[in-house]
């Protein structure tokens, strides 16, 4: 097997300035006190190629709910989603993309987001 078959995974590395636009959207949208950094793990995401090509933000949405069931990460064989959270996702998310559009000359480094060659 080659190594170049197979390329090493890059880290994912959150853009600065998307990282803070997160937060701060979230805060606004959620409370400061819903808004928390995730743990660090050592493991392969795909992601991290597209971050190679443009700035990104990886972020997850917390669903544990001990009553409804859903205390499993997303690869535990028992995972369950919490169906009331998918909501408040979709609205973080539409939240997002309604600032990042308002105030997108400051978060994509000055220039404008209409104007594409």
């Amino acid at each position: 097997m080659e190594h170049d078959d197979y390329p090493m995974y890059p880290a994912v590395v959150n853009d600065e300035k998307l990282h803070r636009h997160v937060e701060d959207v979230g805060r606004r949208l959620l409370g400061p006190d819903k808004v928390r950094p995730g743990e660090k793990i050592m493991a392969g995401e795909d992601f991290a190629f597209y971050q190679q090509l443009v700035p990104g933000v990886m972020f997850g949405i917390g669903m544990r709910n001990e009553k409804a069931g859903s205390v499993h990460s997303v690869h535990n064989p028992h995972f369950f989603v919490d169906e009331d959270v998918i909501p408040i996702g979709a609205a973080l998310h539409v939240a997002l993309a309604e600032r990042y559009l308002a105030e997108g000359s400051t978060l994509n480094g000055g220039g404008d987001l209409h104007s594409r060659s």
